[in-house]
């Protein structure tokens, strides 16, 4: 019926049903719309508040740890000749180390033989590692062989015990090729050695120096220990990983000392680790008040123009949230050493948020390393108390979710109203021209009927007409 003037009374439906469905729709409307607003302002400030919460628990947990109190650190002052790790049973020191020589493994040539070379008969050849390797590898060659094929053989079978084997040619002088065999393992009396009854071409002895005549033997230099000193004690090792020389600690041997030259290796606590997590839990509470700051503040914006306000102004969970933190943060330990955050040189600032003075920090982990430790974990520790006063906020079913899934419901809620006021309008709106278009053919019928009825009267006998 929409978009029908009325002919017979000369009223515009249109309009006057327009105005009436607006009259009662409008209010309803901005009502929903500002509840609309006002609940999604709230769901989404949670929202930010979780976020924050959760972040500022996460440093908690990774501050409550033992693991990072009992980790060691062991620093070598020059990482380009030594580099270190320790175990949480290491001892604290300073120690002064050189390295005289590193270990090397075994690398061997054979003779030289003709590029062309092929196995003149059936053998074996029994490759060995060092004399203690009574056993060895036997590698079966066919007559016929290459010296390709020689090489291909070789790899196969000493795969697993860590022996490659290559061929270099050496066309300068007539076109002759070695086959070179190099060992994973390192280590004095690691030498590889080549034995056989029939193809004696192709033995090697790694005690002996090849010679540049084309003689079988090692290249640069035989197997050897890696040799160094601590604190003036010489020590040897089969592998350039050193474990157990010093209690709880490994070192790589990377390269040998200048002469005359030491360095230092310092095992101690893991300071800097404690440390920067003490700066990420710092960062993340100041986060929060942050957040909450900005969340509850109210902001003038002129004269004539109402504040601007944030999402949880007034609210109580934020008030009762912090009130139970900033609590635990003042709350002293029972303890010896480090009661207080403020012995750690950490201290709260006028608008709430805390500051690290990194030398009192430092200061206290050096002379109180395990006061600090017991201080922030254990569950009697302030990471695991803090956390008992976030937990019912911030867990699933807690007060944050709970309340952002009834603001979700009435998010809900309001969309089905919106459906509802739409239906209603469309059915008032239905009426209205029902009985707006009754109205104008009633009017149309009685003015037809008025106009019948005056040109009646105005023909009867005796009926004078004006002239108008």
């Amino acid at each position: 019926m929409a978009g029908i003037t009325g002919i017979g009374s000369g009223m515009n439906i249109d309009s006057v049903v327009g105005a009436m469905v607006s009259a009662e729709k409008a209010p309803k409307e901005a009502q929903l719309a500002r509840l609309e607003k006002a609940t999604t302002t709230k769901f989404s400030a949670l929202g930010q508040l979780k976020g924050a919460l959760s972040e500022f628990r996460t440093a908690m947990k990774d501050l409550n740890s033992l693991a990072l109190f009992e980790k060691r650190t062991a620093t070598s002052s020059n990482t380009s000749v030594l580099s270190a790790s320790a175990e949480k049973t290491a001892l604290a020191g300073t120690y002064q180390l050189a390295v005289q020589a590193l270990a090397t493994s075994s690398r061997v040539a054979t003779a030289a033989v003709p590029s062309a070379y092929s196995a003149a008969e059936d053998g074996v050849l029994t490759v060995k590692l060092g004399a203690a390797d009574t056993a060895g590898v036997d590698v079966e060659i066919a007559a016929g062989d290459t010296l390709e094929q020689v090489r291909d053989k070789l790899n196969t079978a000493l795969k697993e015990k860590g022996i490659s084997a290559n061929i270099v040619n050496n066309p300068a002088d007539g076109g002759t090729s070695r086959l070179v065999l190099s060992a994973k393992e390192t280590g004095a009396d690691k030498d590889i050695m080549i034995s056989s009854d029939t193809l004696t071409e192709l033995a090697v002895d790694g005690s002996v120096a090849a010679t540049t005549l084309g003689g079988a033997g090692y290249l640069g230099s035989p197997a050897q220990d890696a040799e160094f000193t601590i604190d003036g004690l010489t020590q040897t090792s089969a592998s350039n990983s050193v474990a157990g020389v010093i209690p709880g600690v490994t070192f790589s041997l990377l390269s040998e000392s200048e002469p005359g030259k030491t360095l230092t290796l310092s095992v101690g606590q893991d300071a800097g680790g404690v440390t920067a997590n003490i700066n990420k839990f710092v960062s993340a509470y100041n986060k929060l008040i942050a957040t909450t700051n900005e969340l509850t503040k109210v902001t003038s914006v002129g004269d004539g123009n109402a504040p601007i306000a944030g999402g949880l102004v007034g609210d109580a969970t934020v008030r009762a949230l912090l009130a139970g933190v900033r609590n635990e943060l003042v709350n002293p330990s029972d303890q010896d050493g480090v009661r207080a955050l403020t012995d750690l040189g950490i201290t709260t600032q006028k608008d709430g948020t805390l500051k690290v003075d990194s030398g009192k920090l430092s200061k206290a982990l050096e002379e109180n390393f395990d006061a600090v430790g017991t201080f922030f974990t254990g569950d009697n520790g302030l990471m695991s108390r803090v956390d008992k006063r976030v937990d019912g906020y911030i867990q699933t079913g807690g007060v944050l979710e709970s309340r952002m899934a009834g603001l979700q419901s009435t998010i809900t809620d309001i969309d089905k109203q919106r459906e509802n006021l739409t239906r209603r309008v469309e059915q008032m709106q239905t009426r209205l021209y029902s009985q707006f278009n009754a109205m104008d053919s009633l009017v149309a019928q009685l003015s037809n009927t008025s106009s019948w009825l005056t040109s009646a009267l105005e023909n009867l006998p005796g009926v004078v007409r004006k002239d108008k």
